[in-house]
């Protein structure tokens, strides 16, 4: 097997999956039942300074959005950090750090946005032997309302601050937790790098209601009557994780600062893309909540036989994609593509020509005896048919080669080579 051992800001780890700092990882039965199924690290979840105690609802804390076969999509989590005593994190913490020194062990944290909150709290856990911090500048609900959480996280400034701070007071790695919530996630995470950031993680969760009582009329969950927003988490936030990892990794400003990826990471090749897109390792949490710990087992074997199937160690894959990450004005318009149906695997649906002919450009025909066909004269290589067949690879883009006639628009391929983007207008192409 591929060797899968991490080294993400100087904290190894056995391999790069690490468990997100989240209801999984509250206490020290968690986290020890999470390494004895091979999690490489987990981050414990969100300890906050000692004061008025937090107190979490005692309803549903969850609202879930499933699919069609009721698989779970996306979890909205309106629980707060941990509301367990901070001495007793503390305790349980440097005895599971110490009896398994092999494993990552980093600590979120959360208190008011003053130096000296973050003063007390960081010497408070200086002997606990944990790895590094993790600030968690992203929870959009509850510590938010308090001016803490995503209200530091959407503040550049606050961001830069209170890294320096924690730099200051602390020799542990720090990795800066950035939320979503943001209009340009370059922005926090230049911030985080000018304060002096070992890393960044992302990303936390979205702000979302998932669904609405329709009998009782409040969003869920529902506490009393009443619902509130929550944090977006799950395999359907993964699209959304993934640009937002991107950005930061072909940022010039920040290409340097190490990424640690999270958002609805499911499989091993969910992992695969995060990391091929600049993040050093990953963190899951939806995936250990839906399916239990010993869906890393899976995760592990996975990565390993991809990496041994290309011939590449853990470090090759990182960053891969990277730079085939570009501005649409930069992309090819001379690469022309035209769908193609396999009728040996077509299986007659007509998914394809209903979405083609309603809502596309009616570029598959229909004979009476149910076969369908790509009109290359009409096509315009959008995929949506691909995307809509229920049977894989049964239809495919297929590139039309340069000197070859693009029926659609009567050009040959190639004859885009002298054009630009208009540089007042992306969305219009100019000759030069």
């Amino acid at each position: 097997m591929a060797n899968l051992t991490s080294n993400f800001i100087g904290i190894k780890s056995p391999n790069p999956f690490w468990l997100a700092s989240a209801p999984p990882t509250d206490k020290a039965y968690n986290v020890e039942r999470a390494y004895e199924a091979g999690w490489g690290g987990v981050v414990w979840k969100t300890l906050g300074s000692e004061g008025p105690p937090v107190v979490n609802v005692s309803g549903p804390r969850y609202g879930a959005i499933w699919g069609a076969d009721r698989r779970l999509l996306g979890l909205n989590n309106i629980e707060l950090i941990t509301d367990r005593p901070l001495q007793i994190n503390l305790d349980e913490i440097k005895a599971v750090k110490r009896k398994w020194r092999d494993r990552a062990l980093v600590i979120s944290l959360m208190v008011p946005c003053d130096e000296e909150s973050w003063k007390d709290i960081l010497h408070r856990i200086e002997d606990t032997e944990a790895d590094g911090v993790e600030l968690n500048f992203g929870c959009p609900h509850g510590m938010a309302e308090r001016g803490m959480g995503s209200a530091v996280g959407q503040v550049p400034e606050y961001i830069e601050m209170v890294t320096r701070w924690v730099k200051k007071h602390s020799r542990m790695p720090c990795i800066v937790k950035l939320t979503p919530n943001i209009n340009d996630i370059r922005k926090p995470a230049e911030a985080a790098y000018a304060g002096g950031a070992d890393a960044v993680s992302l990303i936390n969760t979205i702000n979302s209601i998932t669904s609405v009582n329709l009998d009782n009329f409040a969003p869920e969950p529902m506490i009393d009557g009443k619902g509130t927003h929550g944090g977006y988490c799950g395999p359907a936030v993964k699209p959304i994780a993934l640009n937002m990892v991107a950005e930061i990794a072909r940022n010039p400003a920040t290409r340097d600062l190490p990424i640690s990826g999270i958002g609805g990471v499911t499989t091993w090749r969910d992992a695969a893309e995060f990391l091929a897109l600049g993040a050093g390792n990953v963190q899951v949490c939806t995936a250990a909540m839906t399916y239990g710990f010993k869906i890393v087992s899976e995760m592990i074997s996975g990565l390993s036989d991809y990496l041994d199937d290309k011939g590449m160690e853990l470090s090759d894959l990182v960053g891969r994609a990277t730079p085939n990450v570009t501005d649409w004005q930069f992309l090819n318009l001379n690469y022309v593509t035209k769908a193609a149906i396999n009728q040996d695997d077509c299986i007659k649906c007509g998914r394809c020509f209903a979405a083609c002919e309603d809502t596309s450009h009616q570029a598959i025909a229909m004979s009476a005896d149910r076969t369908f066909t790509v009109k290359d004269e009409e096509c315009v290589a959008c995929n949506l048919c691909v995307n809509v067949c229920p049977v894989q690879d049964c239809i495919t883009m297929v590139e039309v080669p340069k000197g070859g006639l693009d029926q659609r628009t009567g050009r040959k391929v190639g004859e885009y080579a002298n054009w630009t983007m208009h540089p007042n207008n992306p969305s219009v192409a100019a000759a030069e």
